[in-house]
């Protein structure tokens, strides 16, 4: 089977992802009374426990795929920076591409209490990379990108991608032809002109495109209109229980060819990080040497793996054949 080919494939590529650093943060606890300060519950913490997140869960996905990763991005110095630098080496993500800030290092708080999340409280700084970090940042990107097969650009919008910075990447990247994918944010969709792939949910191209995708006429114009207004090579929308619905150009790049490609999720609870997933599974599948059409199939495969967990997940190259092997069971 020709996709499991492309499978065999991901321990010879090397992807490098560039974006926003965060670390997952999770505390543990109990609830068994409501303070008397305020009406809130009182959390007993009997536990904690720190992950990849932002940019860095991309790479995580990449090297749990069987594929190998650099990372690229900003951490503070501090013990958050300590602490995501350490998780980066116990995965094998190379971590040259790593710059120490003044800014502290962007982590994500969470307290679990019940099976249920409490409260989630966020420490970061989100003034734009500029100056002197930018400069390092595209210098790393120059010196390596001969190195790497295919470029990740992971955007969490807290600071790291811009319009400098990616217009740098396209730079390098277009002499090599190197495939560049962009998880995108609202707001920053005029960035991402002349990239290879974006991948926004439903909600992301509604407001990336200015069309409110209410079915699949409106679907289908506003996956042609960030076509052409990004002038992009390919758009994967994602689209939950839905599936997924990629846009690519015709060989002669005449007109817009749309494939819709329906769920294989058998349960979903926690949408948390499937957006990594797809990148990662869709860049990594690509650059093994997979079709547009067959990197999609191989990314919905691994979302639809990592829906079905809780919390930030990655899946395995042994989960996707399994996944790939099962009969499509339609949800309608």
């Amino acid at each position: 089977m020709r996709i499991m080919e492309v499978l065999h494939s991901f321990k010879n590529k090397r992807i490098l992802i560039i974006g926003d650093l965060i670390l997952d943060r999770y505390l543990y606890g109990k609830v068994t009374r409501i303070s008397p300060e305020a009406p809130v519950p009182v959390v007993e913490v009997v536990d904690e426990s720190f992950f990849l997140g932002g940019a860095t869960n991309v790479a995580h996905n990449i090297t749990s795929l069987g594929g190998q990763a650099s990372i690229a991005g900003v951490v503070g110095k501090d013990r958050a920076g300590g602490v995501l630098t350490e998780l980066l080496h116990q995965k094998n993500i190379n971590t040259d591409g790593i710059i120490e800030d003044k800014r502290p290092t962007t982590v994500k708080t969470r307290v679990i209490a019940q099976k249920q999340q409490i409260v989630r409280f966020d420490r970061e700084d989100r003034r734009k990379l500029e100056g002197k970090n930018l400069f390092h940042l595209l210098t790393y990107v120059k010196k390596v990108i001969l190195d790497h097969d295919a470029i990740i650009i992971s955007d969490y919008k807290k600071g790291v991608i811009s319009s400098a910075l990616v217009k740098g990447i396209i730079k390098y990247a277009k002499p090599r032809e190197t495939f560049v994918a962009v998880d995108p944010k609202v707001g920053h969709f005029h960035f991402y002109r002349n990239v290879s792939l974006v991948t926004p949910n439903l909600l992301e191209a509604s407001q990336g495109s200015g069309v409110e995708i209410k079915d699949e006429k409106s679907l289908l114009k506003a996956g042609k209109v960030l076509m052409n207004r990004l002038s992009c090579k390919s758009i994967l929308i994602t689209r939950g229980e839905e599936g997924m619905s990629l846009f690519e150009r015709s060989p002669h790049l005449r007109e817009i060819i749309p494939t819709h490609i329906p769920t294989v999720a058998r349960k979903v609870f926690d949408v948390t990080g499937a957006g990594d997933t797809v990148i990662a599974s869709f860049t990594l599948a690509y650059a093994a040497g997979a079709t547009l059409v067959e990197a999609a199939t191989i990314a919905n495969h691994a979302a639809g793996i990592v829906v079905g967990e809780i919390g930030t997940a990655v899946t395995t190259q042994e989960d996707l054949v399994s996944s790939l092997r099962k009969p499509v069971i339609s949800n309608k």
